[in-house]
């Protein structure tokens, strides 16, 4: 796991590749950091994240990275969806990063921001002010910008699901988060926590279908892609631990209930691509603040040996993941947890 691994021609890691122009390709092998579910306002012993966010953000900007990945949840879960929360001050948050960074949507965004100690929005009027203001071209955040593919016109829909490639790896991101993935089942969904309506229920549970759709559509264009392009990995991160070990939302583990699961549909694409893959496929989210890299898929008798997650560190545990993809590594993918000095 803490295996050095040379950097090879790194006067390459400046070049960008967009999907949609020529293939450029990145000789050797390249370093980025995977992060999220932070800054949280309070943690677990009272003291802000403020202190610890500058040590992190430091701590990257000295590692020298090709690029990093956010995958979601720029605030924490019990404060109000505010548009300078959720907008300008993620955007400075990114900005602070020398190496192009890629933001990923999480719940504490949008999906849930329909309860009240979270301000009690629309959480489609959310979504739709992220859009706005998050994904206004085609280029990443960071002090160093990259050139993205999108699956929506800039500001528009599915603006927020992007896909690049580096060297012989392609990356893709999807608005996956967490809350059951903006599903709502029957029962759930007046709460004397939540201020919906049944009406916005009902606006929820399309949008879910809608974009859980599109999702799979650029999830399986992605690999198609891969293909093409003769890629030895693929990475999708997105921010929604999908039940993998432990119930999500509220105590409630959907996955054990037919019909009723939010991720479902997607995980059947991603094994289905998966298996159809001759690279090594990688899964990256948040959402419970654990850092993990195991085989969750399927089961222990239909282990899909080319498929690995990666779960990012978060709030109280303000740290990063160091992922070097290479050429020479049958695996690809190498994982180093970054524990940042005083943090």
């Amino acid at each position: 796991m803490n295996k050095k691994i040379k950097l090879i021609g790194c006067a390459t890691l400046g070049l960008l590749v967009n999907l949609s122009a020529s293939t450029i390709v990145h000789a050797g092998s390249f370093s980025f950091g995977l992060w999220g579910d932070m800054p949280y306002a309070k943690n677990g012993d009272g003291a802000k994240d403020g202190d610890k966010m500058t040590r992190l953000v430091n701590d990257m900007n000295a590692a020298n990275l090709a690029f990093t990945i956010f995958d979601g949840d720029t605030k924490d879960g019990s404060s109000a969806c505010t548009d300078s929360s959720i907008g300008p001050e993620a955007i400075s948050m990114f900005n602070s990063v020398k190496a192009p960074t890629v933001y990923v949507l999480g719940d504490n965004e949008w999906t849930d921001c329909h309860r009240i100690n979270n301000g009690g929005y629309n959480n489609l009027e959310r979504l739709n002010y992220l859009r706005q203001t998050m994904f206004v071209d085609d280029y990443s955040f960071g002090q160093t910008k990259m050139k993205l593919h999108r699956q929506g016109p800039a500001q528009g829909l599915y603006s927020e699901n992007s896909r690049w490639m580096r060297g012989k790896v392609v990356f893709v991101t999807l608005n996956i988060p967490g809350s059951n993935n903006n599903k709502v089942n029957d029962g759930t969904c007046i709460d004397a926590k939540s201020v919906r309506t049944q009406a916005e229920c009902d606006a929820d549970n399309a949008e879910y279908a809608a974009r859980d759709a599109a999702n799979i559509e650029f999830l399986r264009k992605s690999f198609e892609v891969a293909k093409k392009r003769n890629a030895i990995g693929l990475m999708v991160a997105i921010q929604a631990d999908p039940s993998f070990d432990l119930a999500e939302t509220d105590g409630v583990n959907e996955r054990t209930q037919p019909g009723v699961d939010g991720y479902n549909a997607f995980l059947a694409a991603l094994t289905e691509e998966t298996n159809a893959f001759n690279g090594q496929v990688v899964l990256a989210h948040g959402d419970t603040h654990f850092y993990k890299v195991d085989k969750p898929l399927v089961d222990q008798a239909n282990l899909i040996k080319n498929f690995t997650r990666v779960e990012t560190f978060g709030s109280p545990n303000l740290h990063w993941i160091k992922v070097t993809a290479s050429t020479t590594n049958p695996n690809v993918f190498t994982f180093q947890p970054m524990i940042v000095p005083g943090n």
